[in-house]
């Protein structure tokens, strides 16, 4: 078998009456694909499911597959209040209000990447990064918060209650802050926890702390045409008298129901980078990642929709070529049935092995009755164990 460079996660999944992702006008979000509009969920909508989901231990006592439960696993957080909330508010009540602010502003200002031509000039001066608006939704792990918290109270201990003092401190702390946290970084196994050594972090400011991503995510969409309404509802006044008629409230909202197509792709090599050659430890990260793409739904309007499912089709593929998707197979919208999807999937399949002779090491779980060429059946158990498996394989091709 080729060495696996590249495993290729394809999946199929079914929701019925959901509003899963929606666009600014409250919709749902749609792609034009083949002549034909599609219903769309975010590749953002689905990476932010898996990589927050809790997924507890199983019945009997199997481990949990939360990407944040891995023995190894370093926490993230994404915020524009990572300062506010996690430096400096741990530090309100024994340190001086002016001390702190003085601090805060040096902090946001450095995390957040200022405008160099617009640096705090004095005690109390505004600068764009005071407000929330201002600044960059950004990744920092655990290691990278601490780092942070621990500089803040030395800082906040030497001003001594002066808020002028401190001012200062951060001022001269500021000018060497790129140096320092980068050599944190280099020193560091997950500076931007396991979130970020899957899914990459972009910091416009400061290049040298983005990290590239590993697992790359298509936006998923239904194989078929768009399927559709305006849902009415209305609700009712529990306190309503016997003269008052009609709703309290009239709304709409839209319901889609689809069979959906999605596509992963996990750079192994680059996930092993990330991970500081771990082989373990990404290997555990694939085997719960495919767990999370079957069984983790992207639910919105959990109480009025239960958008709940499970992938009724899961195709993983290892190889060395470069990655292909198999949106293809659908460019002609296919009957919105799971048979005929995986059909058609089946089809495409055949037609690119002859074509290019690629060789991937194909493992499949389906619940139709179409085989796909060159893929061996198992459960999703089966799959999960497969993809862990090859951090190792491609590190001992490597020794």
């Amino acid at each position: 078998m080729p060495e696996p460079r590249f495993l290729q996660i394809h999946f199929l999944a079914p929701y019925t009456a959901a509003l899963l992702n929606r666009d600014d006008a409250g919709l749902a979000k749609r792609l034009p694909y083949g002549n034909a509009l599609r219903t769309r969920v975010s590749s953002q909508c689905l990476k932010r499911h898996w990589r927050l989901a809790d997924d507890p231990n199983r019945p009997g006592g199997g481990d949990p597959h939360g990407l944040h439960r891995i023995d190894g696993a370093t926490l993230a957080t994404r915020s524009r209040d990572l300062v506010d909330d996690r430096i400096i508010e741990p530090m309100r009540g024994p340190i001086d209000d002016g001390v702190l602010g003085a601090l805060q502003t040096w902090f946001n200002y450095a995390v957040y990447g200022g405008n160099e031509t617009k640096k705090p000039t004095k005690l109390g001066a505004k600068v764009a990064t005071d407000e929330k608006a201002q600044r960059q939704t950004l990744l920092l792990g655990e290691p990278e918060l601490i780092w942070l918290a621990e500089q803040a109270t030395v800082l906040a201990r030497d001003a001594a209650g002066d808020a002028q003092k401190a001012f200062d401190l951060a001022k001269d702390w500021h000018a060497d802050f790129k140096k320092n946290i980068h050599a944190l970084r280099e020193a560091t196994r997950l500076p931007a926890g396991l979130t970020g050594a899957l899914f990459g972090r972009m910091v416009t400011s400061d290049p040298k702390a983005n990290i590239d991503a590993p697992v790359h995510v298509a936006h998923a969409f239904t194989v078929h045409a768009e399927e559709a309404e305006s849902d009415y509802f209305i609700a009712a006044d529990d306190l309503a008298r016997e003269e008052d008629t009609g709703a309290d409230t009239i709304q709409e909202t839209e319901l889609t129901s689809g069979l959906f197509y999605g596509y992963v792709v996990v750079d192994l090599p680059g996930l092993l980078r990330n991970l500081a050659g771990d082989a373990e430890l990404a290997g555990a990260v694939l085997h719960n990642l495919v767990h999370l793409i079957a069984e983790v739904s992207p639910g919105a309007k959990l109480g009025s929709t239960a958008p709940y499912s499970r992938a009724v089709l899961m195709l993983l593929e290892a190889g060395d070529r470069q990655p292909r998707s198999l949106a293809e197979a659908f460019r002609t919208p296919c009957a919105p049935e799971t048979g005929q999807a995986v059909a058609s999937l089946a089809d495409y399949l055949g037609r690119l092995d002859t074509a290019y002779a690629t060789g991937e090491d194909r493992r499949v779980m389906s619940l139709a009755n179409t085989p796909l060429p060159g893929a061996e059946p198992g459960t999703l158990a089966d799959l999960a164990g497969f993809a862990q498996g090859l951090p190792g394989r491609l590190a001992a091709n490597a020794a």
